[in-house]
């Protein structure tokens, strides 16, 4: 088992490294991070692999392994506690739904139930784009700062 989280640990790190070391500034790898979750936290029913590809194609300062990664982040367990948790926002919000709870939430549901679901996840997933952005583009500067460890050599970040 610990060979097994060891091998894991070592490809994420590796993938890592590959996102910063590619020719895009902290910027776009913070920004592409942000945008891939903030699509992914929204219930777009799996039609994120599909707009990340032609976002790969289209915009050449999309960081492809920065929208890659918000799919790993954003498993399916994760994805389920984060539209739970928009049901929740949105009731405390918009007042709760009679007689709906958290179970029965999808969007198949009445109206009501989706619109709060939708206002739950607009929120959450401006906030978490947010606090994506900030992580990464300190772990991108400090990256950077690492592997450069002399000034001069430092890619500038435009």
């Amino acid at each position: 088992m610990r060979e097994r989280v060891a091998s894991v640990r070592d490809r994420v790190w590796t993938g890592i490294e590959r996102a910063f070391a590619a020719d895009h500034t902290p910027h776009e790898i913070a920004a592409s991070f942000a945008f891939g979750v903030f699509v992914v936290a929204m219930p777009t029913a799996g039609t994120a692999i599909a707009l990340f590809a032609l976002i790969a194609y289209f915009v050449e300062r999309a960081s492809k392994l920065a929208l890659v990664a918000t799919l790993v982040v954003f498993n399916p367990p994760v994805k389920w506690a984060v539209y739970g948790a928009s049901f929740w926002l949105g009731s405390y919000l918009l007042g709760p739904v009679p007689g709906a709870t958290v179970a029965d939430v999808s969007l198949d549901s009445g109206v009501d139930i989706v619109l709060r679901q939708l206002l739950g996840n607009a929120i959450l997933a401006v906030a978490l784009a947010v606090l994506g952005y900030a992580v990464v583009l300190q772990i991108a500067h400090v990256y950077r700062r690492r592997t450069f460890s002399t000034p001069e050599l430092v890619p500038a970040d435009d």
